[in-house]
């Protein structure tokens, strides 16, 4: 069977001087094409998908733009371009057309959706069941080939059957957003949201929509403080939070405690600006990624109040699970972000050579890849 795929090709030139470099500091002049891919023998443990909406992430821009400084492309996730090129995508719904010899959970005609991170559940960390840090994890889209393709081949252990709330196409469009949903999950929980918490949001891209949108209706934030600096985003987070700044507008007019800061944008210098206002046992999480270090001048303030400060990456470990039931139960809007639908591989690959598109004027963009 063949298959219509997007595909970013990438010189692979490790920068000198740099002890275990990077992916934006290993690969430049990125490329992105359409191209034909013939599918082989279905592997025992995958499934073949024809895929109906996928999204496209903040990090697939970044494996597509380049650093002007450096020339490298700017995605600091874990990455691996061969020499064939990458398959990109890892946020998406299809529906199943066929299965391996192993497979007996999913059936033909289901609709299924996907995690995106493969994990070997033998390391020391996923036998403790913290399957986001496994060691040896693999990226869909990133490190394995992923779902920017008419029809996809996925490892089955990736995937959710959500054909009973594949009801119309309002439903189609929600489920393909809901990795970076779970994403957003996995923060509130490691900053213990709780009543009485101040939250401060930094960006207002689909992850940091969602977590404001989490944090106020599901766990219980009553003050919630988007920090961004695109005003088209800025709108749209209006309806889930109760203010919205500027970058500069926040750090003048900022609550003066803040309990939870969750980082969203990979500007790691909002958090030092930010940082004598975290209250006695305040949490921090990072996800935003720039490969940029961070510096903390207010150690003596950070352990005197006891705050928290971690990465949050992943969205496993129950949160795909508990965002469908948030869907299907009507707390979470999950089709609300998505801003543009383009169509096809081709007008994909259009976007992604244009990138400057996506911020300025989006939040969520899915592509329609085949009709339901």
């Amino acid at each position: 069977m063949e298959s219509k795929v997007v595909v970013v090709h990438a010189e692979r030139e490790p920068m000198e001087g740099v002890v275990n470099p990077g992916p934006h500091q290993t690969y430049r002049n990125p490329r992105v094409f359409v191209e034909k891919r013939e599918l082989g023998d279905l592997e025992p443990d995958e499934i073949r998908v024809e895929m109906i909406y996928a999204g496209l992430c903040g990090t697939d821009v970044h494996l597509v733009e380049t650093n002007p400084d450096t020339g490298y492309i700017r995605c600091s996730a874990p990455a691996e371009i061969p020499s064939e090129g990458r398959v990109m995508g890892h946020e998406g719904v299809g529906k199943v057309i066929a299965v391996g010899s192993r497979i007996d959970h999913i059936k033909p005609d289901s609709y299924v959706t996907f995690e995106s991170i493969i994990v070997c559940h033998y390391c020391d960390v996923c036998r403790k069941g913290q399957f986001n840090q496994c060691r040896h994890a693999r990226l869909l889209g990133l490190e394995k080939d992923g779902l920017f393709g008419t029809v996809v081949d996925v490892p089955s252990m990736l995937t959710h059957d959500v054909t009973v709330l594949a009801r119309g196409d309002r439903d189609l469009r929600a489920i393909a957003c809901v990795e970076p949903a779970g994403v957003a999950y996995v923060a509130c929980q490691n900053t213990h949201i709780e009543a009485g918490d101040v939250v401060v949001v930094f960006g207002a891209g689909p992850i940091g929509l969602f977590s404001a949108m989490l944090s106020k209706a599901v766990f219980g934030a009553p003050e919630v403080h988007v920090v961004e600096p695109v005003e088209f985003r800025r709108r749209l987070a209006q309806k889930w939070s109760d203010q919205v700044y500027g970058v500069d507008e926040f750090f003048e007019n900022c609550p003066r405690f803040i309990d939870v800061i969750i980082e969203a944008s990979g500007h790691m210098g909002n958090i030092s600006r930010i940082f004598r206002c975290v209250n006695a046992n305040g949490r921090i999480a990072l996800l935003g990624r720039s490969g940029a270090p961070l510096a903390i001048d207010d150690v003596d303030h950070m352990i005197t109040n006891a705050v928290s400060l971690g990465g949050s990456r992943g969205h496993l470990g129950g949160a795909f699970t508990n965002i469908l039931r948030l869907y299907e139960s009507g707390r979470i809007p999950l089709d609300e972000i998505v801003t543009d639908v383009v169509s096809g591989p081709e007008g994909l690959c259009d976007l992604l050579k244009s990138p400057e598109r996506i911020l300025k004027g989006n939040c969520k963009v899915l592509v329609r890849m085949c009709e339901p």
